[in-house]
């Protein structure tokens, strides 16, 4: 239901907060990518330690960290651009009402002030508390607000009354938790495909320290997979060791050698669209040392072997309906060139740009891309965001 989403689970120190254990783990089971915020009271009920061993993650208690001075200061800003949702379950009343009033005291009110995701509330509380004025004015503002309310359920509670106040079955959260982020999916003309980007270098080791690579910082393929994102495309990044900062909004993958992408590749082998923008190196070492070469009785000849073709390979087997978008970096030649590997690969689309030109090629904020298709050949100029934009919109819109 929830495959390849991302949801933070805010806890809040309510008896409750021990269902959310299960609920967690009903998430991951329903395919949910989980990240876990605590107000510091929650933690009374259940240690910080149990969610970040389910989760995998570091949990977020406190905006600031006195052991680490400034390291986690801003991850309430990065988690929320990171999330698709974000679920507070339980949330007391007293959460309920710093929500409402816009108050940031921990690390759970401040990520919830800086989440860019639509935010689910399943209010849970003993005795009368629900249904008094307070909380019931609190609710109703939330919902003017824009926030999803799931009422809790009737039952036994911790007190021993029978009254409203329990926190819903996970499989009613994970149901509304569905369809929220069904509801608040980018629409565009890739919503409901699914896109493959590579970007950024490969290493192709000689020994232990030394290796074949090239300059890409992977600007080009993470501007490619945030417009992807942006039309609605379900994305997966493939990156090797790059310098660019990926966002957290995309989801990604790493690799490093040529084969190493090339196993990434057959896993997403059913993949709606490539867009196959990494620099991948055409050789590696025929043999590898396990120990670092000395230089005094190092050979002077290195013995090189081609790197498999990758697109070629995905040319080869391209399904019915698939579409695959090539990159071609060259130094003369270009459009030629980019026309060649067009056919010989069995591309749809080829990205083509000139290494040695001006604000243009390797670790460049800007570059030219002359984008060659089926009856098209058009150039675009600028930012690379920008030119990503154009490139896909050109393509599919």
């Amino acid at each position: 239901m929830l495959t390849g989403k991302r949801i933070i689970l805010g806890v809040t120190g309510g008896i409750a907060a021990y269902k959310a254990v299960y609920l967690l783990r009903d998430f991951q089971k329903a395919g949910a990518e989980i990240r876990v915020t605590m107000t510091p009271s929650a933690t009374r009920f259940v240690g910080s330690e149990t969610f970040a061993a389910l989760s995998r993650n570091e949990v977020a208690v406190e905006v600031f960290n006195d052991a680490q001075p400034g390291k986690n200061w801003t991850k309430h800003i990065h988690w929320g651009e990171w999330a698709d949702l974000f679920v507070i379950a339980p949330c007391t009343a007293n959460t309920l009402s710093k929500i409402v009033h816009g108050q940031s005291d921990n690390m759970l009110t401040s990520t919830l002030l800086a989440a860019r995701c639509p935010i689910l509330i399943c209010p849970t509380m003993d005795g009368e508390m629900y249904e008094s004025p307070s909380v019931s004015k609190n609710l109703e503002q939330a919902g003017e607000m824009g926030y999803y309310i799931l009422e809790p359920e009737k039952g036994y509670l911790a007190s021993g009354l029978d009254a409203i106040g329990r926190l819903p079955e996970a499989q009613a959260i994970i149901n509304r938790s569905a369809e929220i982020i069904k509801d608040h999916r980018i629409q565009g003309p890739l919503t409901g495909k699914k896109v493959v980007v590579t970007a950024g270098p490969t290493r192709e080791f000689l020994d232990p320290v030394r290796f074949i690579s090239n300059p890409s910082s992977g600007k080009m393929g993470i501007a490619m997979a945030d417009a992807a994102r942006a039309l609605g495309a379900d994305v997966t990044l493939l990156h090797g060791p790059i310098t660019a900062a990926v966002p957290d909004r995309i989801q990604s993958e790493q690799f490093v050698s040529a084969d190493d992408l090339f196993e990434l590749i057959k896993s997403h082998r059913n993949a709606d669209i490539f867009i196959k923008s990494a620099a991948v190196s055409d050789f590696k070492p025929k043999t590898r040392s396990d120990q670092k070469e000395k230089k005094d009785r190092a050979e002077l000849t290195i013995e090189l072997e081609k790197n498999p073709d990758i697109l070629a390979w995905l040319g080869e087997r391209k399904n019915k309906g698939q579409v695959l978008i090539g990159f071609a970096m060259e130094t003369e030649n270009l459009i030629n060139n980019a026309k060649q590997k067009l056919e010989r690969k069995n591309l749809d689309w080829i990205c083509a740009n000139q290494l040695n030109s001006e604000n243009s090629g390797f670790n460049s904020d800007t570059n030219t891309i002359h984008l060659l298709g089926p009856g098209t050949q058009k150039e675009f100029t600028g930012q690379k965001s920008e030119i990503a934009s154009k490139i896909l919109t050109e393509i599919f819109d």
